[in-house]
């Protein structure tokens, strides 16, 4: 018996979750519901999908297993906990949700309905990404005492286009929540519990497009008393991709870069002893600013690796390598450098 499985929200994101769903034998997607009826009926003629809504809670009730979120950012909340009053499980595209409160009450009606919650962070399954944290679980990396961001991408007027970007109200941040909150995963799940953040933001170049940032640079102390610096930008012509680098006591370092933006990650940098490999990512014959649709298409397999992950959570009753409570971390730190932003303060995490 196959999973029955449909989409909220029909926009560009969603091209990723269809086609990475339609590819699985054990699921079925059976409807998409978008606001835009003309927009849903497209979408499921484009993907064979066999019926779309407007409503929201005629899709929950159409006899779904799952769904998936490929929404705005503020109406995640609103479609998780619908999904879980319809006992639905429910793979939500990142960020969880744009305030702590938001994300808790998620965690909080998803574990009350029995169901599984998971949270799109798709570079997660990078084999670059997860050859980290097989060099950090067998010890050959040990715990990390210094770790770096650094994401140095390009944006422009076209990509602001749709009108729901680059504004607080409906996208909840620029460059840190929309972009570098996939590394800043990346790097939480290297480093342990974050405790402290101080950060600035600024918009510095796109500001006749967006009012949220295109700039952002942070320092993090973790649990353990380890220390981040991170550095954000949405500026660069060409772009120069991003890199996520941790160093253990023993000075052995481990970094994941992705170059250009949407391409699998490189271990651009690998010192552990008896494996020491060094690559150079950077080339002029590299197209390093690739359209929006070309960065989407090569995450492709990676949102289908995370969509199977879930699937198979779902059909083995198991957590999802990236639970509602996983994704909150990163959202947590984000939030932090906002506030530290606007205060000046250095923000205390509840980790601490």
């Amino acid at each position: 018996m196959k999973l029955r499985v449909g989409i909220v929200g029909c926009g560009k994101i969603a091209i990723n979750h269809v086609t990475a769903l339609n590819d699985l034998p054990e699921v079925e997607v059976v409807g998409v519901c978008d606001p835009d009826a003309e927009r849903a009926a497209e979408f499921a003629r484009t993907f064979g999908v066999p019926h779309s809504y407007t409503d929201l809670d005629e899709l929950l009730g159409s006899g779904l297993d799952a769904v998936t979120v490929c929404t705005p950012h503020p109406a995640h909340e609103l479609v998780v906990l619908a999904a879980a009053r319809h006992g639905l499980h429910v793979l939500c595209e990142k960020p969880i949700a744009v305030t702590l409160d938001e994300a808790d009450r998620m965690i909080a009606a998803t574990d009350a309905a029995g169901v599984k919650f998971g949270v799109l962070f798709q570079r997660r399954f990078w084999p670059a990404a997860q050859r980290i944290t097989q060099a950090l679980a067998d010890g050959r990396l040990g715990q990390p005492i210094v770790g770096s961001v650094i994401v140095r991408l390009g944006r422009d007027a076209d990509y602001y286009a749709e009108p729901w970007r680059g504004r607080w109200d409906t996208e909840a941040g620029g460059a840190l929540m929309t972009q570098a909150i996939h590394h800043v995963d990346l790097l939480s799940s290297y480093m342990g519990p974050a405790v402290a953040v101080r950060g600035r933001i600024a918009t510095l170049k796109l500001g006749e497009f967006i009012e949220v940032e295109d700039t952002a640079v942070a320092t993090i102390e973790f649990a353990s008393g380890a220390l981040a610096s991170l550095q954000v930008s949405t500026t660069f012509a060409p772009g120069l991709g991003a890199q996520i680098l941790v160093s253990d006591h023993a000075g052995h370092a481990a970094s994941v870069a992705e170059f250009p933006e949407g391409t699998p990650g490189q271990n651009d940098i690998w010192t552990l002893p008896g494996e020491e490999q060094y690559r150079q990512v950077y080339s002029p014959e590299i197209n390093s600013d690739p359209e929006l649709a070309e960065i989407h298409t090569n995450l492709v397999p990676f949102h289908r690796l995370q969509i199977e992950d879930f699937v198979r959570a779902v059909l083995d009753d198991r957590d999802p390598l990236v639970t509602g409570r996983e994704a909150r971390k990163s959202l947590e730190i984000i939030l932090a450098i906002y506030e530290s932003s606007r205060t000046g303060d250095t923000v205390q995490l509840a980790a601490s």
